[in-house]
């Protein structure tokens, strides 16, 4: 198995007559999926999405692909071809099209749809070109053909990527239920078929590979959420994926089976639902659905909403409604659903919640008490039996933290993929294919992007560091007024504190050292404003450091007159 090598440097030009793959987010992490192929000079995108912050990473709404290894080359991009419609595959797109709204997006109907939708919010009319399984399409040099898979969101699809220099199959994300609820199965005959042609890479969605035999079939949980609805005394809130649609079908069924209403809270799931129930993906029974305005008008018992936040996210309608901070208002009795499985780095933020609305008296339901979520992701039984179908010359593991990247290597090499034909890559490593085999070439950069309101990049990593200090340490301003000309002081030191746990009345014993430092310096003949704040930021830290033991951020602001 080859791997990256943190000394990599730049890939050198792609040899004529091969083709080079190289992914922007999506390896090593959960999210922010994003590939680039590269042949004959020209680029097809698969996929482009975003990563959700976790708590290291104060005040960052999104953190984007890094676009800057193609930024140069906007006008070789062919089209960016979306497997589907999950916020990880598709969220990054607007940010893309910024800076260039004409590249053609391709994509099924409902994952199109939901792009749009979203894009809308930008201005953004994009060039889009809707396909559906079975359909082949040139894109510049790239002879693309879309293969079903099914996902835990309708109309997911994979993508096999002719070129001369061989066929590329990346699976987008998938799993095999044999069972799913709008009757969509994988497509193992078409992969079949790809295999007989010969499979000259595959690009294989990793999350499940550590995860024993075979994800159950979605419509195990139809059961379960009839217990829990036969069971609800009051209102019952669940929360889920804004665009889980299969997962809110099953809420529907149950809450017309149980005589209940349904309503849609916050602006992602009204929008996706309303998507989703236009183009025929959601069936709806008339009556059903109602604005949230009228719900105060019903029975608790006969009450059900459906909202986000079950990974967490601080301003999803969920975690507001556990923090008192909602609209609604949790009451004793409540029965709250999380329906979906923890995102990797979400657990401490989920089960906050959880403490938060158990505290108000609801009856929390999620996945670590009861069946009410399966998997979207294949386990290592279906990729084994995957990969017996796909046969594939060179495996390269995707989409996936290290540890699942690792376990789909290995499930690989038990199928019988030469070792030395299955590549680890990393986010930003070039991997040819070159004469049939895969090897990486090289690394591009291919590191976080963070957006912070309207800001998109401009907050880096020293930026984080000063908001983490901020928040676990606090801040201690100084401020000393100097003569200009003779260093003396004439005003301060004022000491003041924030978040410290300091009282200000304790800097009394550290201005007088404070004030000597100065007054030596200006002895000395240093009077230059900057050197004498690093005086007072060393001069205070230290002092802070040995009584206190802690480090706050020092903020010296010296001013002459």
């Amino acid at each position: 198995m080859s791997h990256p090598h943190p000394e990599l440097g730049s890939p050198p030009p792609l040899p004529e007559g091969g083709l080079r793959v190289t992914p922007l987010g999506g390896l090593g992490e959960i999210g922010r999926n994003m590939t680039v192929f590269e042949y004959g000079g020209r680029l097809l995108i698969v996929d482009c999405g975003v990563l959700f912050p976790e708590e290291e990473q104060p005040g960052i709404d999104l953190i984007l692909p890094d676009f800057s290894s193609v930024r140069d080359r906007l006008d070789d991009i062919e089209g960016i071809v979306l497997t589907h419609g999950h916020e990880d595959h598709i969220g990054g797109v607007p940010f893309l099209l910024r800076e260039k709204p004409d590249i053609p997006l391709i994509g099924s109907k409902l994952t199109l749809a939901l792009i749009e939708a979203k894009l809308q919010e930008h201005r953004i009319r994009p060039y889009t070109l809707e396909v559906a399984e079975g359909n082949r399409e040139r894109i510049g040099p790239f002879d693309c053909e879309f293969v079903a898979v099914n996902h835990s969101i309708p109309d997911a699809l994979a993508v096999a990527i002719r070129t001369p220099a061989g066929m590329v199959v990346h699976t987008g994300d998938f799993k095999m239920d044999q069972l799913p609820l709008d009757n969509r199965l994988t497509d193992l005959h078409a992969f079949a078929r790809l295999s007989e042609e010969g499979i000259d890479l595959l690009l294989a969605d990793s999350t499940n590979a550590e995860v024993p035999g075979f994800v159950p079939p979605e419509r195990d949980i139809s059961n379960v959420l009839r217990q829990v609805f036969a069971g609800a005394r009051k209102r019952i809130i669940v929360a889920s994926f804004a665009s889980h649609v299969h997962r809110i079908q099953q809420i529907l069924d149950a809450a017309h089976e149980y005589g209940r209403r349904v309503a849609f809270v916050g602006r992602s799931m009204v929008r996706n639902m309303g998507i989703a129930r236009d183009l025929g993906y959601l069936k709806v029974p008339p009556g059903l659905v109602v604005d949230v305005k009228t719900l105060d008008d019903l029975p608790d018992d006969e009450v059900v909403l459906v909202c986000t936040g079950s990974q967490g996210e601080p301003m999803a309608a969920l975690s507001r409604m556990a923090n008192r901070d909602h609209q609604i208002r949790i009451v004793d009795g409540d029965t709250v659903i999380l329906a979906s499985s923890l995102i990797p780095g979400n657990e401490n933020a989920v089960y906050r919640v959880i403490n938060g609305l158990t505290r108000w008296g609801a009856n929390v339901i999620h996945k670590g008490n009861a069946k009410v979520h399966v998997s979207g992701h294949a386990s290592a039984g279906e990729l084994l039996y995957f990969y017996n179908i796909c046969r594939p010359k060179n495996l390269m593991p995707v989409h996936g933290e290290w540890r699942h990247l690792r376990a789909n290597a290995e499930l690989g090499a038990l199928t019988g993929v030469p070792h030395d034909r299955i590549v680890i890559a990393e986010d930003g490593v070039a991997v040819d294919l070159i004469e049939g085999k895969a090897k990486i070439s090289g690394k591009v950069q291919a590191g976080y992007v963070y957006v912070d309101g309207l800001s998109v990049g401009d907050v880096g990593e020293p930026a984080l560091k000063d908001r983490r200090i901020l928040g676990d340490e606090g801040i201690i301003s100084v401020f000393v007024v100097i003569d200009s000309s003779t260093g003396k002081i004439t005003g301060g030191p004022h000491v003041q504190a924030r978040g410290s746990g300091i009282e200000d009345s304790a800097f009394g014993e550290v201005i007088p050292r404070i004030t000597e430092v100065l007054e030596r310096s200006a002895q000395d003949g240093v009077v230059e404003p900057h050197q004498m704040q690093q005086l007072v930021r060393r001069t205070l830290g230290k002092w802070v450091s040995d009584t206190y033991r802690r480090r706050p951020m020092i903020l010296p602001v010296v001013v002459e007159v």
